[in-house]
């Protein structure tokens, strides 16, 4: 916008002093209101500041001749008891009905009228001269000067209702001052007019010289004119720029400033660099014709500092350009800057900033909009988009606009300031556009058809940005302690600009300066204030504050903070219908209540970024972990305001028992899902399916290995299985939580502990010995990509509900059965603690062994010569669990007098030097060599053994020997 200067600046009294005049009233007048008195007083001292500052001479001129005071007198007390007008009006209207006479020449008669007296002839030769055509010429530009002048001076009046009286005051000091030289010229015309042409005509010369004179002294007024003018234009530029502020909110336009400067701070230019040579990037910038852009990324990764980097880089490279290009920009930051009206409000203050020939014309459009019947056509989006559209299709030069956080507007807004852009950019062939936007599913929808970059995530754009965050604001921490928190936090950061300037925040807040206690601090961080704040409010604004969407919003963030691997959008959804839903027992039925979209809508701020193409995908998480401790910490004790609905469940529970209820809840969804109908009544694989999946594989003993098949150490499952056959669950009836379930159920039942033990009909009911469930979700356990060829053997009909438990649930959950179950029961299998004993010596710790063996229940099971047989044949000498074996083998010496009253010592030494199970044969051996009964055992079973081996022969006969 152009800028207010006034001239005689040397005049000016000091803030201090102006204020003391604008308080101090000329006349305390009765009769006349408040508004009316100040506005007397604002003229009335800047008259008599300006008055002062004249020089002593032209003081003295004034004060002798009274004319201008006397003018400005007569201004003033021209009709003061009319109320309805401000004393200016009136006295420019008395001004302004002299217009017209003077310029039918009245000057030039009014000149003439004192000479009359002087003679017939000296009064017929001035007369003469003055009424010659060059004269009269003269006098007629010098009447149209004072007239102009007169007329320019009109818009002055609007500033009394500005409320800028300081400003105004040091202004009409100028134009007071400007006046009362202009009055001062022409007095010398008008009044001295006798003087000056008997001096002509005395000298006998003619009319041109005359007409000269009155040239010379018109030239004058001109120049005192164009001071004038000057300084009545900046201010009427001031008032455009006072009525546009007000129109277009310049307290917003001036926010939007101040953002973007702090936004200029904190940019790390290295870590935006990136944008310059991207390919989207250059098409965009470099095109001839209209055209968009979108910027992608999660919550807090940085978008609002790479958009402040995309408006100075445009900025700086335009500089150079001719016709030079237009670059406006706009931060929405929340749902008050984040209306089209004000987005559309600030391009247009941007636009009259940087092209000042439009602000008369705006100025004009918006009061023909006012005299049509638009009272405030600011507040219009139609009537914004019509101005912009006049204004751009007129625009000879390329014009930028910058729109960060298209997802910070709420929806009705969004929608139309899309619309309104797209409706622009097919009428101005020049305008280019570029959003920000977090990907929000019906966002990235409106955006399909524009070029998208996405911004990346990396540990290097971590490094920058925590780098130039800690230069900013930690610079005075010696070095060491510095590089100590840059390489921290770059570790910990994970794409989360936000939390990195929050963290770094929070040590500024703290004053820790020292190394060691720097690092403590680092190795216990504590989640900033802050963050938590911005958490709450986001997860208010994105669920609207309805009960139930914060109780769906905050189930699934419940949900993503436990969960052992990403969640499909689907997956997400189905999990948390059911966990809301809790009465229904069928697919079907927990299929239309799933509403995967609503779900994303709702937390989106706070997961990573995610392909709304592919609804399937184990893609869903959280964007940061510092969200998971802000779910496990905080969420259950926000209140009723927020997540009342849970927090009473929660019952103040630390972190680590919150969390574990969290994992018992999702397990309970599991368990849930697997009890449903369906995956009861229906088989995963049709019998004909098992057949074939059981039938040896042809191998091509000659043939060349296909190089998709070969063995990489560093090859990961999914990787493996990217290229096999795989099937869809979904099809066969089992819907879409049916994998996560079946695959991480029991990965939650490992980690569940007293209070939070699942109840065990449940689990007995879905471990059912036989049944189609367990065949069902034991078969898609090893299948995790539901891939034809399974990762691992998983045959149904080993199992029950106890060597589930001994396999997978915690130890807790482990003796709780043992305790507590009917092992009898046709849950069961005939022999379930051998069944359960023999998982786990192949799969699992050890020392569920020992549970089971010493448990009242199911240790008369083991304490046998079939338990001893399955522990030795179960041994290998590679078995990475050497250090649990020895305890394994340590049972035996719980059973020695089993040993020989039952006869089967013999037997477990045969079989363990048999098998070369050396730890067994040597702790048999020293036991024999201890217990006279044992190895007396030992003796008859070899007596009897006619098959003995040789080395089981030796190894006895030795022990005789020692014995003897």
């Amino acid at each position: 916008m152009q800028k207010l200067s006034l001239r005689r600046q040397d005049c000016y009294t000091s803030q201090h002093d102006a204020t003391h005049v604008l308080s101090s009233p000329v006349s305390t007048q009765t009769g006349t209101d408040a508004s009316s008195q100040q506005h007397l007083d604002l003229w009335s001292a800047a008259y008599r500041e300006a008055f002062d500052c004249l020089e002593e001479d032209t003081r003295q001129a004034i004060l002798k001749g009274k004319k201008a005071d006397q003018l400005f007198t007569q201004l003033k007390s021209m009709d003061k008891e009319a109320s309805d007008e401000s004393l200016l009006k009136r006295s420019i209207k008395h001004l302004q009905s002299l217009q017209q006479a003077l310029e039918d020449f009245k000057l030039a008669l009014d000149r003439a009228s004192p000479i009359s007296s002087i003679g017939p002839t000296t009064t017929a030769t001035v007369l003469d001269a003055v009424k010659s055509d060059e004269a009269t010429t003269a006098d007629v530009e010098l009447a149209k000067r004072v007239g102009e002048m007169l007329e320019q001076i009109s818009y002055i009046d609007e500033g009394d209702i500005l409320g800028q009286r300081l400003v105004m005051h040091r202004a009409l000091v100028s134009v007071y001052g400007k006046l009362i030289e202009f009055n001062q010229a022409a007095s010398k015309i008008t009044e001295q007019g006798t003087g000056l042409l008997m001096t002509l005509v005395t000298e006998n010369r003619h009319p041109p010289s005359i007409a000269h004179e009155l040239r010379k002294q018109a030239d004058n007024l001109r120049t005192k004119q164009k001071d004038i003018s000057e300084i009545l234009n900046d201010i009427i530029s001031m008032f455009y720029d006072n009525d546009i502020l007000q129109w277009l909110h310049g307290d917003k336009t001036r926010w939007q400033r101040q953002k973007h400067a702090h936004f200029q701070q904190q940019q790390a230019d290295q870590a935006c660099n990136f944008l310059l040579s991207d390919s989207r990037f250059i098409k965009w910038y470099h095109a001839v014709e209209s055209q968009e852009l979108a910027l992608i990324g999660p919550m807090g990764c940085g978008k609002t500092m790479a958009m402040s980097f995309v408006v100075d880089q445009l900025t700086r490279r335009n500089e150079s350009e001719m016709p030079q290009p237009t670059v406006c920009y706009h931060y929405c930051q929340d749902d008050k800057t984040g209306q089209a009206v004000d987005v559309l409000s600030t391009l247009i203050m941007s636009l009259l900033e940087q092209l000042s020939g439009l602000i008369e014309t705006f100025h004009q459009w918006y009061k023909q909009c006012r005299a049509s019947g638009y009272i405030e056509p600011e507040t219009d989006p139609r009537k914004l988009e019509e101005f912009l559209t006049q204004t751009l299709e007129a625009l000879d030069g390329p014009l930028f606009v910058v729109i960060d956080g298209l997802d910070q507007c709420d929806r009705a807004s969004r929608r139309l300031l899309v619309q309104v852009l797209r409706r622009l950019l097919q009428k101005c062939p020049r305008l280019k556009i570029m959003f920000s936007t977090r990907p929000e599913e019906e966002i990235l929808g409106q955006l399909e058809a524009v070029p998208q970059i996405r911004l990346p995530f990396s540990p290097e754009w971590d490094r920058f940005i925590v780098d130039k965050t800690v230069e900013q604001k930690l610079s005075s921490l010696p070095q060491d302690v510095k590089t100590l928190v840059k390489d921290t936090l770059s570790g910990l950061a994970q794409g989360s600009a936000t939390w990195t300037e929050m963290t770094v925040e929070l040590i500024e807040d703290r004053g820790i300066r020292d190394l060691g206690p720097m690092k403590a601090f680092l190795d216990n961080m504590p989640r900033p204030g802050k963050l938590s704040e911005l958490y709450i409010k986001l997860l208010s604004r994105y669920t609207s504050k309805d009960a139930e969407n914060q109780k769906l919003a905050i189930t699934a963030l419940e949900i993503l903070a436990v969960s052992r691997r990403h969640l499909s959008i689907l997956e997400l959804a189905w999990a948390v219908a059911l966990r809301t839903a809790p009465g229904t027992s069928t697919v079907a039925d927990l299929a239309s209540l799933t509403d995967h979209s609503r779900i994303l809508k709702l937390i989106q701020p706070f997961i990573a970024y995610i392909d709304f193409s592919s609804l399937r995908k184990h893609q869903v998480r959280l964007a940061h972990p510092s969200i998971k401790e802000f779910v496990l910490n905080e969420l259950s004790i926000l209140g009723p305001g927020l997540s009342g609905w849970n927090a009473a469940e929660a019952g103040g529970q630390t972190p680590n028992r919150r969390a574990a209820a969290l994992e018992a809840s999702l397990l309970d969804i599991c368990i849930r899902y697997l009890s449903l109908e369906e995956i009861g009544s229906k088989d995963l694989f049709s019998e004909e399916q098992v057949l074939m999946l059981e039938m040896p594989k042809e191998v091509d003993l000659f043939g060349e290995l296909d190089g998709s098949a070969e063995y990489d150490a560093h090859c990961t499952w999914e990787v493996w299985e990217e290229n096999a056959i795989k099937y869809d669950v979904s099809e066969r009836g089992f819907g879409e939580f049916f994998v996560y379930a079946s695959c991480y159920w029991v990965e939650h039942l490992g980690a569940m502990t007293p209070p939070n033990l699942p109840e065990l009909k449940r689990i007995e009911k879905l471990c059912h010995a036989g049944s189609t469930r367990l065949r069902n979700w034991t078969m898609q356990n090893s299948r995790p990509q539901c891939t034809v060829e399974p990762r691992f053997p998983f045959d149904a009909s080993l199992y029950d509900p106890l060597s589930i438990i001994s396999l997978y649930g915690s130890p807790a959950m482990l003796q709780h059965m043992i305790e507590t179950s009917d092992l009898t029961s046709d849950s069961f299998l005939p022999r379930p603690a051998m069944g359960a004993a023999d998982q786990v010596l192949q799969w699992s710790d050890l020392s569920r062994v020992r549970a089971l063996f010493r448990s009242g229940q199911t240790g008369p099971q083991l304490r046998n010569f079939d338990f001893f047989r399955l522990v030795i044949h179960r041994w290998s000498p590679s078995d990475q669990r050497g250090a649990e074996w020895d305890d394994v083998f340590r049972l035996l010496d719980e059973v020695e007098n089993l040993l020989i009253e039952e006869r089967w010592g013999y037997d477990v030494f045969s079989v363990a030097v048999n098998r070369g199970c050396q730890p067994m044969v040597r702790r048999l051996l020293l036991r024999a060599r201890q217990m006279p009964g044992l190895r007396a055992e030992l003796q008859r079973g070899l007596g009897q053994d006619s098959g003995a081996t040789s080395l089981v022969r030796s190894y006895i006969d030795g022990l005789v020997r020692d014995g003897s």
